[in-house]
């Protein structure tokens, strides 16, 4: 028994340099080395209040011994400053960790614009080897509700006429579009014209800021379709029979974007269209942003369709660089169509016949259209978004 113990005492020494308290302890394990640091990136929604962005530097295998990397940041398109609090530094891994993070905050703001980014770099590591050096900051800026528009640019038009006052409107002054004035049509489909867009009910798509509403359509995939946009109505909540309309708006301009303000008969859901009748107050080819149409369609059935349309073209300028009143004078058996008070179309009796449906309840419908067969589709010169901007729409009697 007693030799037995020896030799294991013997062994032990051998195997680990001691036996028993008395003895030297193990040597450390070394590093582990060939791991690779890498930052990551990093895309969110601005605040209007400030917000941080965190950056995570990771390694690819977990190391037995801190590692360490500066850091410092560096402008792209967001500033120091104005959009982002620049930062710089050394960050540690702790041992046995796989990652460790460090933020930047990032300033707030209410503006819709373009989105924003800067770059974070690492440098310098100990105890690995670099790997994604830089990291980018993606400000999200695109779905914020404040969108400045100077609406002192363009034309105006009066609150009251000779023998007219104003029976309704719709000044965009609030805080959100009101719910009980419009309603949203929403979905692809191409609503009759082999239109692109997906319409939506969603403040990326429409707001108000302001005083204004904003349309905007948007290059992004939805649903299957590769652009969104809105399309609201007044059907069944605000519909009106003769007076005069004025509708300020700044209009988009772009191959392939066809914004709208035009009117349907409110009894569309028990005859269909054409029977129900339209009024398209404005519309316009953004191929052709200097030259807008105003249309009345009418008929029994789509077999017997008819219209009779106008057109207005800017002797300079364009239909999107500052505000323009579009208008209807609309009285038995006669609409005129003004832009700016300027008539250039006008339909009649004796245009329609027996049976107009111009005399009847009419609802509004305010939307962005991309592409459909009139306007063709967008193509490398279209730039988006676009936005069309309503600064009122008022009704006199």
């Amino acid at each position: 028994m007693q030799y037995k113990l020896l030799s294991i005492c013997s062994l032990l020494v051998l195997t680990l340099g001691a036996c028993g308290k008395g003895g030297n302890s193990a040597p450390s394990t070394p590093p582990v080395t060939g791991s690779t640091v890498s930052i990551s990136s990093i895309t969110d929604n601005r605040n209007t209040t400030n917000s941080s962005f965190s950056f995570y530097v990771s390694l690819d295998k977990v190391s037995n011994a801190p590692v360490t990397v500066n850091y410092t940041t560096a402008d792209g398109t967001a500033k120091s400053n104005t959009d982002y609090k620049p930062v710089s530094g050394t960050l540690t891994i702790p041992a046995n960790s796989s990652s460790a993070s460090f933020d930047v905050t990032i300033i707030g703001d209410s503006t819709r614009k373009e989105n924003q980014y800067f770059s974070v770099q690492i440098s310098n590591p100990t105890n690995a080897t670099m790997g994604t050096s830089t990291g980018t900051g993606t400000i999200v800026n695109e779905n914020l509700l404040y969108f400045p528009v100077d609406t002192s640019l363009g034309y105006k038009t009066p609150t009251t006429y000779p023998g007219m006052t104003l029976y309704w409107s719709d000044e965009f002054n609030g805080k959100a579009v009101d719910k009980t004035i419009w309603t949203y049509e929403t979905g692809a489909g191409g609503w009759g014209n082999n239109e692109l867009e997906n319409y939506t009910d969603r403040t990326q798509n429409s707001f108000v800021s302001n005083g204004n509403l904003i349309i905007e359509a948007r290059q992004e995939s939805l649903n299957g379709s590769k652009y969104t946009s809105a399309r609201m109505i007044t059907k069944n909540k605000k519909f009106f029979t003769f007076g005069r309309i004025d509708i300020r708006a700044k209009l988009p301009k772009g191959k392939g974007i066809w914004p709208a303000l035009w009117m349907l008969g409110n009894n569309i859901d028990a005859v269909g269209w054409p029977t129900c009748g339209e009024m398209d107050i404005m519309e316009l080819l953004g191929q052709e942003p200097n030259k807008v149409y105003g249309t009345l369609h009418w008929g029994s059935s789509i077999a017997t369709h008819a219209s009779k349309g106008g057109n207005y073209v800017m002797s300079t300028g364009s239909f999107d660089q500052q505000f323009h009143v579009y208008s209807l004078v609309w009285t038995l058996d006669n609409v005129q169509v003004y832009v700016d008070d300027i008539l250039y179309n006008t339909i009649t009796k004796s245009n329609v016949g027996v049976g107009s449906p111009f005399n009847s309840d009419f609802f509004f419908i305010f939307n962005v259209a991309v592409g459909g067969n009139w306007p063709g589709a967008p193509d490398a010169t279209t730039v988006l978004p676009q936005r069309m901007v309503v600064d009122y729409v008022r009704v006199f009697k």
